[in-house]
């Protein structure tokens, strides 16, 4: 990669407006200081949130978008909108003129986007959403695919699988990431036919840097003992939407309960430590910026109602992916599965 790698930043896609999507790629800037932006939306609109962040501005250039996606907009209608903040930001990626894409936009459009104008990497047959999760562990969980592909094959299942590793190497820093597949048990003769071959096929697998543990339920998600969670884009979404409804729910509980009464309130004044640790660790912003795998091209996609500190985490993983090269990576990865296959060993992906 260029000592000074660029991202194209649509900067009309996020719910909370041109500002703070300014204001997150800024502080992403204090961070990655090499860094460079082309910035795709109302060039009026970005250069008078710029004011604010003259750092940002001095590494950024603005490109006019006229049309923008909006939420509501189906990916069929989205893909023709060519002149949107957004189409313009991945086409820059497909040329060749930023290394990544960050959006907070429409999240099937940009996927639709992605997948058209980047293709997927040789050997990925579908590319998988995937982000990090908080456990109770000392390190988050890469759980994937979040939505992407509601039904998925044993072969799509090793290949997230592979990617997920790739992507946990990186984001985690470790050299053989611990990974499981989810499941309605844990036993080897639970789940579908699907999930048991990808399993016999992640078993035999040794050569790949990855170490494959068996199943894993969804009430253990977050215990923090396994390092990549994979799964159907179906299960897996439903999954992250318990999750994001239960961390939801356990925070306004627990508001209720600290305001009941006046004892309640002073036992909050006590556990305040405490409950600023457990916010923290179950707010969103801190783990925002999930990653469209297996396309020729980085494209993260930023939680719409993220804040400044939100964006800048989305940025900060589409920077961390171009420095450490994941897409050579995934592709190196991709390349053992095949030479495995080819060698004629045990491990054979089912056909197409």
């Amino acid at each position: 990669m260029s000592s000074q790698p660029r991202i194209a930043i649509d900067a009309m896609g996020g719910d909370e407006g041109v500002r703070v999507m300014m204001a997150g790629v800024a502080l992403a800037r204090h961070r990655h200081e090499g860094l460079r932006f082309t910035l795709f939306g109302d060039q009026a609109r970005i250069k008078a949130a710029l004011d604010d962040h003259p750092n940002l501005r001095a590494a950024s250039e603005v490109v006019h978008a006229p049309d923008v996606v909006d939420s509501g907009d189906k990916p069929s209608v989205a893909i023709r909108k060519k002149t949107s903040s957004m189409s313009m930001a991945i086409a820059a990626v497909k040329a060749g003129e930023c290394g990544a894409a960050v959006s907070a936009g429409n999240t099937g459009a940009l996927m639709a986007m992605a997948k058209l104008a980047l293709r997927t990497m040789k050997g990925v047959d579908r590319p998988a959403l995937a982000a990090m999760l908080p456990t109770l562990g000392d390190n988050d969980v890469v759980m994937l695919d979040l939505g992407a592909n509601t039904e998925c094959d044993a072969r799509n299942l090793v290949q997230f699988a592979v990617m997920g590793a790739a992507y946990a190497r990186i984001a985690l820093d470790l050299e053989r990431p611990r990974v499981r597949l989810m499941n309605i048990g844990t036993e080897e003769m639970k789940g579908t036919e699907e999930i048991r071959d990808a399993a016999a096929i992640l078993r035999a697998a040794t050569s790949l840097p990855l170490s494959f543990e068996g199943f894993i339920e969804g009430d253990k998600i977050g215990r923090g003992d396994v390092d990549v969670i994979v799964s159907d884009g179906f299960s897996g979404n439903v999954a992250l939407k318990t999750a994001e409804g239960t961390a939801r729910f356990v925070t306004d509980l627990l508001r209720t309960a600290f305001t009941s009464s006046i004892r309640s309130k002073l036992g909050f004044l006590i556990s305040k430590p405490a409950m600023h640790l457990l916010k923290h660790h179950l707010d969103p912003n801190n783990h925002n910026g999930a990653v469209f795998l297996g396309l020729n091209g980085v494209v993260v996609k930023s939680h719409g109602s993220a804040n400044d500190k939100g964006v800048a985490n989305a940025v900060h993983v589409a920077a961390r992916l171009l420095e450490e090269d994941i897409t050579r990576r995934i592709a190196a990865d991709m390349h053992g599965i095949e030479g495995l296959t080819a060698a004629g060993s045990k491990l054979e992906l089912p056909a197409k």
